[in-house]
């Protein structure tokens, strides 16, 4: 405030992180200016019909009533309103009947998430002929630019070392600056990887895990995989943030979730195996449904648990109770994720922590580990992976909202056979927290994470995570030496009667060999706990051979030597 009113300037871009309060800060400059008699009225310009509503909510109560109803072609509102909230698809319509109602007053216009300006041609030309004639305008943000070749309406722009022109901000407020400030929550980012099958259009079957390096359009099918409904990676993961949220309000009684879906058969789906887990209905947010924004404000002043949509609560929606968040869509640009994870960091009690489940794909996992990446807007230079990204926003965004699945167009590609969870390890403050070697769902290292308090501030967090890690790896290692030890009893056991096996009946000889094998193999389990049965199908996939209970004496004494190599930490 004190910035904008030290200077005053006609044109003021804000860059501040999501739930950092850039409603209250423009309001607060409207009411002012509006106090000075420097404006007459006040233009809202938002991304969507929800979000220009609710900034005629969030206005009225600041004592500035706007009409979120207004339309080019109506023409007139009532002598009640100070002024209108219309979105950038709406000013594109007829900017002409827009500028006319500018220049009628001193107009303050503020452009909300004014990066849009730049989503068509025609919104950015709309904008500026609509406005040019404002006395003021102020721009806000809460996500990075796009880099463009076509500059933003009412945005300055300086040329770089590298000659290049980029978005200068009158003012930026990121997200580290909002933590240290508690002005937003931490967030606890809970990464789950797990087996993956799926078949190719060619009729092959594929196993892969996600998390596990893969070429990227494995690691589109296998994420794929992974959220099909039918499969158990997502109700897995449902069932573990629904633990999460349980214990969350546990200290924030209200506290709610929101499952971020790809499309609408997905969202339903999802829904219902909520229902299944919680006894309790989820609230569907479906854009093509008129009475989704309803449903929105609904659910923010409830205290019901869950919430699944389609992207639609994301940019700029306000739900302050949101406190867990399962990402459930194959969308996965930087512009989405800084949009969706900022639907959970708006602080309202200090101590309260955010945590957002993940699958374990690269980029997102990148995208956590750098919670808050600042980017200028980039002009005249293409940077060709994130335009193609940022290119197919839109279309994504149609897709998504469609009634029918948006993955129509793959699944001539592949059919998803299988998946299965595991927990692979959090992330927090850009560290990563976790057990070695694969972590089953609902284990006790698990709820380690999930059991977390809900309210804690970031160095509790740190210190609590540290600990618990430090204590499972003294766990851990206490297992291992125990099985060696076990194993190097057995070994002697074996090498013992290794002479005696000799004059033993062959039946006998494998006898005593399964044994052994059947030992190792249960002190694997009670090192990893992982089952003995997928134990055994490792040890026949890596040494070859039947199953044990008909395998000749040299295949077993491979699997036996295949077991005292994992347990000595040999891989080869």
């Amino acid at each position: 405030m004190s910035k904008y009113f030290d200077e005053l300037p006609k044109d003021f871009l804000a860059v501040a992180t999501p739930g950092a309060g850039k409603t209250t800060f423009a309001l607060s400059v409207a009411s002012e200016l509006l106090g000075r008699r420097q404006i007459d009225r006040v233009i809202v310009v938002a991304p969507t019909d929800h979000l220009k509503t609710q900034w005629a909510e969030a206005a009225d109560r600041a004592g500035i009533p706007l009409d979120p109803s207004f339309s080019a072609g109506k023409g007139r509102t009532s002598g009640d309103f100070v002024g209108v909230a219309v979105t950038y698809a709406g000013v594109a319509v007829n900017p002409l009947a827009m500028r006319i109602r500018t220049e009628r007053f001193k107009t303050l216009v503020i452009l909300d998430e004014v990066h849009h300006a730049g989503d068509a041609l025609s919104w950015g030309e709309g904008v500026r002929e609509a406005f040019e004639p404002a006395a003021r305008r102020l721009c806000l943000t809460g996500t990075p630019f796009r880099s463009d070749v076509n500059p933003i309406p009412f945005v300055s722009y300086v040329e770089g070392e590298d000659g290049i022109p980029r978005s200068a901000a009158d003012y930026a407020y990121g997200y580290a600056d909002a933590l240290a400030d508690h002005v937003v929550r931490p967030v606890l980012f809970l990464a789950y990887s797990g087996a993956m099958s799926w078949r190719t259009r060619a009729g092959d079957e594929i196993e892969a895990r996600l998390g596990e390096p893969l070429t990227k359009d494995l690691v589109n099918q296998a994420l794929r995989t992974a959220l099909d409904p039918k499969g158990s990676w997502i109700p897995s993961v449902l069932a573990a943030a629904d633990k999460r949220l349980s214990e969350v309000r546990r200290h924030v009684p209200d506290a709610g979730g929101l499952v971020i879906a790809t499309d609408q058969e997905s969202a339903r789906a999802y829904a219902k195996t909520l229902r299944a887990i919680t006894g309790e209905a989820a609230t569907v947010v479906l854009s093509d449904d008129p009475t989704s924004s309803k449903k929105i404000s609904q659910f923010s002043a409830d205290d019901s648990r869950w919430m699944v949509a389609v992207r639609m609560v994301s940019e700029g929606v306000d739900v302050p109770r949101l406190a867990v968040g399962v990402w459930a869509t194959t969308t996965s640009t930087p512009l989405f994720f800084a949009q969706a994870v900022g639907r959970f960091v708006r602080a309202r009690t200090r101590g309260e922590v955010a945590s957002v489940f993940l699958p374990s794909v690269p980029n997102l996992l990148g995208f956590a580990s750098e919670l808050e990446l600042q980017r200028d807007h980039v002009l005249g230079k293409k940077i060709r992976d994130e335009d193609d990204i940022f290119a197919a926003e839109d279309q994504l965004m149609a897709q998504a909202n469609a009634s029918e699945s948006a993955s129509d167009d793959l699944e001539g590609s592949f059919e998803a056979i299988g998946s299965e969870a595991s927990f692979d390890h959090a992330l927090f403050d850009g560290a990563q927290f976790g057990h070695e070697g694969e972590v089953k769902v609902g284990s006790e290292e698990e709820m380690d994470f999930l059991g977390i308090p809900g309210l804690l501030e970031p160095d509790q967090m740190r210190e609590l995570l540290h600990k618990r890690q430090n204590d499972r790896m003294r766990q851990t290692r206490s297992s291992r030496e125990a099985t060696r030890a076990a194993a190097a009893e057995a070994q002697a056991r074996t090498a013992a009667a290794a002479d005696d096996l000799a004059d033993v009946a062959t039946h006998e000889q494998l006898a005593v060999l399964r044994r052994e094998l059947n030992g190792l193999v249960g002190a694997w389990y009670h090192r990893t706990g992982q089952p003995h049965g997928v134990t055994h199908a490792a040890l026949r996939r890596e040494c070859g051979g039947p199953a044990a209970a008909v395998a000749n004496a040299d295949q077993l004494r491979k699997r036996i030597d295949r077991v005292r190599a994992w347990a000595s930490g040999q891989t080869g």
